[in-house]
């Protein structure tokens, strides 16, 4: 290895970065660290400023790295991915170039983006939003649409893993009734953690608020489309904290504004960050976070902690948590 390497630190948005890890260990080796706080505009734009960086670490999804971009890092030598997965990245095209990824185990908990999800589910149900909006205009009651209890209420749960049985423990300590279904969950499964299991029909037309936890695949991107928000009660809140494309984004801004359902509450969306003026910043029954689920300083720090774990690794040619083995072959 060279004594001198470059480091790039993506999508600081909250300049958290070199506050919440002990990059001193990584200096000492003769790692030079640089931070982006915002966004690339383009790929081109990427790959314009990240071309001197041998190394990267990456912060989950946030900048996408497709083989477009790849191919146009002619000294990256290895990449470091917080978190376990993600679809946005082009693990193939780094393979055939022998640039390995090693990845941070988890997040440490799922709480974080439960608690979130829960929050967006609360505050939908009350219109907290629109109501903190009025305050600061003056305003008082006009305007607020939902005023909707929890208790009694039907959750409809859509993945039932990890995150989607935490929910589930939040809704039944509010006396919510919970429902579930995804692809492969059993009644056995669902009624082992106090959960009815039903059929994604019967979830859909008979819950009061449907919550999204489903990890995007193919199956599931579009899951939820025009046909099955037309099965919804009109009066149901949708709340996706899981990932955007799992539900069809024109359909649900269609049912939004003709009211097919009351209100949704996002953390996801299809492009991220959610670009000025999208046409959901303008209907006021739709309750919008920026991808907040896993933005808390305990998940930062457990993830920068892992970063530097892994390029220590590699820099003394043992690298671990490798996402694409095939790469050290090379």
């Amino acid at each position: 290895m060279p004594q001198t390497m470059k480091l790039a630190l993506l999508d600081d948005y909250q300049r958290v970065a070199l506050r919440l890890g002990d990059w001193d260990r990584l200096r000492k080796r003769g790692i030079e660290i640089t931070v982006f706080n915002e966004p690339f505009a383009s790929v081109d734009d990427a790959a314009q400023k990240l071309a001197p960086f041998e190394i990267l670490g990456l912060l989950r999804e946030r900048t996408a790295f497709p083989r477009a971009l790849i191919e146009k890092l002619p000294n990256l030598k290895f990449m470091v991915l917080t978190g376990a997965r993600a679809a946005s990245l082009d693990d193939k095209a780094a393979t055939e170039r022998g640039i390995p990824i090693s990845t941070t185990p988890g997040g440490g908990s799922n709480a974080p983006t439960a608690e979130l999800g829960w929050a967006l589910l609360m505050s939908c149900a009350r219109d907290l939003a629109k109501a903190e909006r009025l305050m600061r205009s003056g305003g008082w009651h006009d305007g607020i649409q939902q005023m909707n209890v929890l208790e009694g209420k039907r959750l409809g749960i859509l993945g039932l893993g990890k995150l989607g049985s935490r929910v589930a423990g939040y809704a039944k300590a509010f006396g919510m009734e919970v429902v579930a279904w995804s692809q492969n969950l059993t009644a056995e499964k669902a009624g082992a953690i106090g959960v009815k299991y039903v059929g994604k029909d019967e979830l859909l037309s008979t819950s009061d608020f449907i919550s999204i936890h489903l990890a995007l695949s193919d199956r599931t991107r579009g899951l939820i489309g025009a046909a099955e928000l037309a099965k919804m009660k009109k009066t149901a809140i949708l709340i996706n904290t899981s990932r955007g494309p799992i539900v069809d984004e024109a359909a649900l801004i269609a049912a939004l504004r003709n009211g097919t359902i009351a209100h949704a509450g996002l953390d996801v969306y299809d492009k991220e960050p959610l670009p000025a003026g999208h046409p959901l910043t303008k209907l006021e029954n739709v309750t919008l976070v920026p991808h907040l689920g896993y933005v808390v300083e305990d998940s930062y720090r457990y993830f920068y902690k892992g970063t530097i774990e892994d390029i220590e690794a590699w820099l003394d040619g043992k690298p671990i948590n490798v996402l694409n083995p095939d790469a050290l072959k090379k």
